[in-house]
């Protein structure tokens, strides 16, 4: 098997995208919100390597052009704001305001947790930029001197667990109104909350698009500072 796929340069795209159309499928026929395509695919994906030997390095090597696509795939998510451009202008204050209350609250909640574990520094730092989009947790936990690739897998966790648990909280909180739900699940969850954001309308989609660059840029500011207080 690794000579084969040493000689298919192009086999972790697919292979990523068979388990992703895997998990989609699964996702249609269960019709079960815990059974999230990217969840899923991801355990596709662990399972494939580990049944054949396959290093996580010849992997991510493979399937880099999957990666490139990730930063366009998060710009495109403005053109659903830049239709909705008149809601924005009517709520920018309390729009900024909520983001930025939603970075400090998850900066907060990984200060907590580190002195409450004692976790080493190198791992809090890691978890600092857990709420943002990939691209841009990754560089920030770099940057910090935590793991980048950890950093990844609990972003994409921590988008995962915002996607399936949105509705539940919306309800419980009672939160109807399509701006704060946008707001809550793109500060939240990045990415992966947005296309449950899209899911429930389009303004909550637009202002979750919205709520991943903010809460990106204001993460990347606030995040060192942060760190200065972790043990």
């Amino acid at each position: 098997m690794s000579e084969f796929l040493q000689n298919c340069g192009s086999w972790g795209v697919f292979a990523t995208l068979a388990a992703y159309a895997l998990g989609v499928l699964i996702n249609r026929k269960t019709r079960l919100a815990i059974f999230n395509p990217l969840l899923m695919g991801s355990i596709f994906m662990i399972v494939f390597l580990r049944c054949f030997a396959i290093p996580y390095a010849d992997y991510s090597a493979s399937a880099a052009p999957v990666n490139w696509l990730l930063a366009p795939a998060t710009v495109s998510l403005a053109i659903p704001l830049y239709e909705k451009w008149d809601l924005l202008e009517k709520n920018v204050g309390a729009i900024l305001a909520a983001i930025l209350a939603g970075v400090i609250t998850s900066l907060g909640s990984v200060l907590v947790m580190a002195h409450v574990l004692k976790m080493a520094h190198a791992n809090a730092v890691t978890l600092l930029p857990k709420s943002v989009t990939t691209a841009i947790g990754m560089d920030i936990a770099a940057t910090l001197g935590g793991t980048a690739a950890l950093a990844g897998a609990v972003i994409i966790l921590t988008g995962i667990a915002g996607s399936l648990l949105a509705e539940t909280v919306c309800k419980v909180c009672h939160i109807t109104h399509p701006i704060a739900k946008g707001l809550a699940l793109g500060t939240s969850a990045h990415a992966v909350g947005t296309s449950k954001a899209l899911e429930m309308g389009e303004v909550e989609g637009a202002i979750s698009g919205l709520a991943i660059a903010v809460a990106g840029v204001l993460t990347a500011v606030l995040a060192p500072v942060a760190a200065n207080f972790l043990p």
